[in-house]
């Protein structure tokens, strides 16, 4: 391998990361034209192992914005990622895979049924923890998400979601 494909190569994990990081952003500050932009004009999303839908990143992220009103407060983290770029015999290609824990703790809006809720404000109501599999190729804008899958693990809840 020349020195200029080992720079390529860590260019191009320094973009993947920085797209695997606008995610968590997108989603946390509900921003839903970012969440679409991150994806391929095909791209799509799969949330069903945590109770959500899979569908077209348009049709998601049209899901999420109405889902996420319940949680005003998210602070989404993604971990431990394991990225793999193709390899064309020594050389980079134009796909890669990411596989990426995540925590996301969540709080419910005071309309959301948690006014008897006596935990202090910033704890969390909704906490899930699992790994992302994130499938992604490089387009003449840069890398973008193919393809996205949610894999919760675990949750737990406190206050109005544990009572009900």
């Amino acid at each position: 391998m020349t020195q200029r494909v080992d720079l390529s190569t860590v260019m191009d994990r320094i973009s993947i990361d920085a797209v695997i990081t606008g995610y968590a952003v997108a989603v946390d500050d509900g921003e839903w034209a970012d969440y679409q932009a991150l994806f391929t004009s095909d791209g799509r999303a799969d949330y069903r192992t945590a109770g959500g839908i899979e569908g077209p990143a348009s049709e998601v992220a049209q899901w999420l914005s109405q889902t996420m009103l319940l949680f005003p407060v998210r602070q989404h983290l993604i971990v431990n990622r394991r990225l793999d770029l193709q390899d064309l015999g020594g050389y980079p290609g134009d796909g890669a895979q990411v596989q990426a824990d995540y925590m996301n703790p969540m709080r419910l809006g005071n309309d959301a049924g948690n006014a008897e809720d006596t935990a202090p404000a910033t704890a969390p109501n909704f906490v899930s923890g699992g790994r992302y599999a994130f499938d992604l190729v490089r387009t003449d804008s840069g890398w973008r998400i193919r393809g996205v899958t949610v894999h919760e693990k675990w949750r737990s809840m406190t206050g109005a979601l544990a009572a009900g």
